[in-house]
């Protein structure tokens, strides 16, 4: 035999060991890329199925999470570039509510400043949850944002104070149902957006469950 002749073909020799090893390397490498590459692919893929921001400035739904909102506190979020406020009131303050009605320009909610069908409506409280009052945070005399002083007999706003929420910009008073006060330049109780509760740590402000109520609007901002 001629030398070399003990290397059967299609065999690997010690020197080809090396390059087969490199190879299960670069194999190994490409694959972990092209995963990493289908993910990142994905990934505006998942985005695109959340609402644009454009879609949420038109008036798509928007969520808040109230599970960590204790009473007394209020929470301020986004719909129709809009600020919406949730106050958690407590069981007192529900109480005191229908005493401020002597004092309101319309106390039972009568003008459109809420959908016709919010089931479990409460035109006193302006509420389908009690505790949890959602408005939209602008007067409706000249679009501020009213501010929320719920402390009754506040300094600022004198002894006679109820609680609730005072426009800086012109005076406006409305008490912890948002509706207006008497003496005020704004017309109208502050708007009660369409929304429910998908559960108990979140509502959903833009819809109502149906889905129905996507287009309302108030009679004023």
């Amino acid at each position: 035999m001629t030398e070399g002749a003990d290397t059967m073909p299609g065999t690997p020799s010690d020197e080809s060991e090396p390059n087969l090893a490199r190879r299960r390397i670069l194999t190994a490498t490409t694959v972990a890329v092209g995963a990493v590459g289908v993910a990142l692919a994905a990934t505006p893929f998942i985005e695109s199925l959340e609402p644009s921001e454009k879609a949420r400035a038109l008036g798509a739904p928007v969520t808040i999470d109230i599970s960590r909102l204790k009473p007394k506190e209020m929470v301020v979020a986004s719909w129709r570039r809009r600020p919406v406020y949730v106050l958690r009131r407590t069981e007192q303050e529900l109480n005191e509510l229908p005493q401020n009605n002597a004092i309101l320009k319309d106390p039972l909610s009568n003008a459109d400043q809420q959908p016709a069908k919010l089931p479990g409506w409460n035109p006193i409280q302006r509420s389908i949850v009690p505790e949890y009052l959602v408005v939209v945070g602008i007067c409706t005399h000249l679009g501020c944002m009213p501010k929320l002083h719920a402390k009754a007999g506040d300094p600022l706003l004198g002894a006679s104070w109820p609680g609730g929420y005072y426009c800086p910009c012109h005076g406006s008073r409305y008490d912890l149902a948002a509706r207006v006060m008497d003496g005020s330049p704004a017309p109208l109780n502050l708007p009660v957006p369409p929304h429910y509760y998908r559960d108990e740590k979140t509502i959903v402000v833009g819809e109502l469950s149906d889905g129905s109520e996507q287009n309302w609007e108030p009679n004023t901002w």
